[in-house]
């Protein structure tokens, strides 16, 4: 016998399964919710510098976004358990939508300030539930697909609105805030009219409670978590804030370089996506982050030691591979220990990821100063290799150990 079949006999899981419509409708609000965010990202601090501020005030409000997402998480955990994910998925893009169009209006600094940072409340009450739902609408035999179907629309969108985001910019700096703003109402839209979530205490009447504290002490999901981080402090970190200075300062190449290695890791990513979720339903979560996260922290330790575009553009490839796995094996783990009940488990887990972009540039900048790029870059290696080490501790799949 083959020995995939082999793996997949003893694993008792099969990817022959539909996705549940509300994957499939969880997949287009991400899209639409990434096009919006791609198109304001890029345009963001040029905005911001249109007040007549400093660097510093440019970075307190990128940092207001992802640190008032952190401080809402366990909230938005305990809102979503008691109102339901379709309520507060909505709620939460709605409160992005208004605070986007708020901002493109503001005419001060402070105002823009404010206005982002109640948007990042809005995007954690959008994020936790959406993923909460997603892994409570999927069963462990299709949650890795369910996942990676999520996260493509994620990378679609993400890949579609830089451009767009380009385009708008020309007509005026705010254009790409109400732009942003219609984007998401058509999200909410179709959340609201589409998703057939229940509200958490009807399907708790048909489904095992399991105790958070049990959750928490789950090695599957302690395993996501570490992964969550070091995915958080690698990607959005030490990545996103580190590869464009190295394209100018090491590279002696034009900041343009950067986008265009970034687009073809997406488009590696985006590709990979299918594959991986089959992988993690049919082989396994715990094989999945080993590999993924091992060969991700080769990768990171590499990085800097580059001398050209291309083998930059082609590390950057095979990273984008393997945070396919990285995106969906963690994530289908918190469904396996979690199950129905998910708003606070997903909330926590989601703020393992936001602890890691918040911290990562911060540190990642402090050792290019004091040290090297290979340092800094070494760090995300070290988180990487500990959540392949932690993720060994898991149980085989199919154990009922937890």
């Amino acid at each position: 016998m083959p020995p995939l079949s082999f793996l997949r006999k003893k694993s008792g899981v099969t990817s022959t399964q539909p996705l549940p419509r509300d994957v499939v409708v969880l997949g287009v609000v991400a899209f639409f919710v990434m096009v919006g965010f791609g198109v304001v990202v890029p345009v963001l601090p040029v905005y911001v510098r249109s007040f007549g501020v400093g660097y510093l005030e440019v970075g307190a409000v990128v940092s207001a976004f992802a640190v008032m997402r952190l401080v809402a998480n366990p909230f938005v955990g305990k809102m979503v358990d008691w109102a339901g994910e379709r309520t507060i998925l909505a709620t939460g893009i709605g409160i992005v939508a208004a605070s986007s169009a708020l901002v493109g209006l503001a005419d001060s600094y402070v105002q823009v300030l404010v206005l982002r940072g109640v948007g990042g409340i809005g995007s954690a009450m959008f994020t936790v539930s959406a993923m909460t739902l997603l892994l409570a609408s999927s069963s462990a035999s299709t949650r890795g697909r369910a996942v990676g179907f999520y996260q493509g629309g994620f990378l679609i969108g993400g890949m579609a609105g830089p451009a767009v985001g380009g385009l708008l910019a020309t007509i005026s700096l705010s254009a790409p805030f109400f732009f942003y703003a219609i984007t998401l109402a058509v999200a909410g839209a179709v959340g609201l009219v589409m998703l057939q979530g229940k509200k958490q205490a009807v399907r708790d009447a048909a489904a095992p409670v399991i105790p958070l504290r049990s959750v928490l002490g789950d090695r599957r999901f302690q395993a996501a978590c570490v992964a969550n981080l070091a995915q958080g402090w690698a990607a959005l970190g030490v990545r996103g804030a580190l590869i464009p200075v190295l394209v100018v300062e090491s590279l002696n190449r034009e900041p343009a370089w950067t986008g265009i290695a970034f687009a073809v890791a997406a488009v590696a990513q985006a590709l990979a996506l299918g594959p991986a979720g089959r992988f993690v339903d049919t082989i396994g979560r715990r094989p999945a982050i080993i590999g993924s996260f091992a060969a991700g922290a080769v990768i990171m330790v590499l990085i800097p030691f580059v001398t050209s575009i291309t083998l930059l553009i082609v590390l950057l490839s095979l990273y984008g591979v393997a945070a396919a796995f990285m995106g969906t094996a963690p994530a289908a783990s918190v469904g396996d220990a979690a199950g129905s009940r998910g708003g606070m488990p997903v909330a926590v887990f989601q703020g393992f990821a936001d602890v890691g972009a918040i911290a990562g540039p911060l540190v990642a900048g402090l050792l290019v100063d004091a040290f090297s790029f290979p340092v800094a870059f070494a760090s995300a290696g070290v988180l990487m290799v500990v959540a392949a080490l932690v993720a060994v501790r898991m149980p085989p799949e199919g154990s009922t150990r937890r």
